[in-house]
């Protein structure tokens, strides 16, 4: 062989190589498939939670594909991968690590339902930059300088800045001008209640003339609420508010408050979070105890969602599209549209997307403020409170006008 030859030889063999380089390359960079996780509650007493965020999950990663998948990554699938919390911080900070150990090529992920466990999981998914999308309200979450968590409800600080001059306009709204003067609350000792519940006990009650006569904190699970509810009765509040957290202390202390005769038309009652407005509630509490309870949460379903509500509804059974179930739908959306925005299977090029959205279409649509932003903490900009009220057993929207179907009723007792 000639050197001519050798080196066209050599030429040839070193084009070759660099070529299946950048096949290999290519083919790492817009894989077939793309992961993203979900860890919630699938056992133990926010089960049903976790349930329903995986009902809304799994739909979205079948809209996508069925769409084409992510087609900046040449049409790759969405797969989600599902990791149960269980019942504890301890359970969901392991199940995290056993996450990010296992599935190395995760390009996101969100959860974790529970205040506690979100704050556990994501000291995890931090220090491997995994972008995180998060239902959870305690401001903890986002008060620690993570660059990677992203929370889309507005913090229980803000809840509770919000709620009480909102509860004081529906009433009065109701009631022809009539105010409210003292209330009452009743809840756990979980981060989220606990973070609610400073700010309601400092100057955002005074600021409106309102005077909080009975404050109950217990440890969940609840075992019994008699002493509680009969210091609150005592007091004579003109509205209760609920910071439970789960669905079984729920239905206890609805069962109890009927029990002692303060049903919603004696006494009205705000209940705090998704789990207040989920069909388990219904059926172990009963439509009657229920009637007339408002719930203020972090997102619901509104007339735009008309249609998905009833994909929803005839996919799973469930009687209708709630808080939980429409969070995680647009959790996997947003990471879908980052994925769009990138054009590679990288967390932190997926988590400097995230940060950089700021739309009013698309994913945004699935909020009742129709934006969807992160400000340099991770929290949604513009998110706020949304009220639906138990009518003869369903949540009915109330507040604010972009989602309400009907109006607020108030008892005038």
């Amino acid at each position: 062989m000639t050197d001519l030859s050798r080196r066209s030889t050599v030429g040839l063999g070193l084009a070759a190589g660099a070529a299946a380089l950048s096949s290999r390359r290519a083919r790492a960079q817009t894989p077939s498939e793309v992961k993203i996780a979900m860890l919630v509650p699938l056992s133990g007493p926010w089960a049903r939670q976790g349930i329903l965020e995986q009902m809304g999950a799994r739909l979205a990663i079948e809209d996508i594909n069925a769409a084409g998948g992510i087609k900046s990554m040449g049409g790759a699938r969405m797969k989600l991968i599902e990791y149960d919390t269980q019942d504890s911080s301890e359970k969901a900070k392991d199940a995290a690590q056993r996450m990010v150990a296992q599935e190395p090529d995760l390009v996101g992920g969100f959860g974790c339902w529970l205040s506690s466990f979100t704050l556990a999981a994501t000291e995890v998914t931090e220090r491997v930059s995994l972008p995180w999308l998060t239902l959870s309200y305690s401001d903890a979450i986002t008060g620690r300088g993570f660059k990677h968590v992203f929370q889309s409800s507005p913090t229980a600080d803000k809840q509770a800045d919000e709620l009480l001059p909102m509860i004081v306009e529906l009433a009065g709204r109701a009631r022809s001008g009539w105010k409210p003067t003292k209330f009452a609350y009743i809840g756990d000792n979980t981060a989220s209640s606990v973070s609610f519940m400073k700010s309601i006990r400092g100057p955002a009650a005074a600021a409106l003339g309102l005077t909080l006569v009975a404050d109950e904190v217990y440890t969940p699970p609840l075992s019994d609420a008699t002493t509680m509810i009969q210091h609150i009765r005592s007091t004579k509040p003109d509205f209760l508010g609920f910071q439970s957290t789960n669905v079984p202390d729920d239905k206890l202390l609805v069962d109890k408050f009927a029990e002692f005769n303060l049903k919603s038309d004696k006494l009205p009652k705000i209940g705090g979070g998704g789990h207040w407005a989920v069909p388990e509630l219904l059926n172990v509490a009963g439509a009657e105890n229920l009637e007339g309870i408002l719930v203020a949460l972090a997102n619901w379903p509104g007339k735009r969602q008309a249609d998905l509500e009833k994909r929803f509804m005839a996919k799973t059974g469930e009687p209708w599209f709630g808080h939980d179930s429409i969070f995680a739908y647009v959790h996997v959306m947003i990471l879908k549209e980052a994925l769009e925005r990138t054009g590679v299977a990288d967390r932190v090029k997926v988590s400097e997307a995230i940060h950089a959205l700021d739309m009013t279409d698309g994913p945004a649509l699935f909020f009742p403020d129709g934006t969807l932003k992160y400000d340099e903490k991770g929290r949604r900009v513009g998110a706020k409170l949304c009220v639906v009220q138990w009518r003869k057993g369903k949540p009915v929207p109330v507040y604010p006008p972009s989602i309400a179907t009907s109006e607020v009723i108030w008892p005038k007792i």
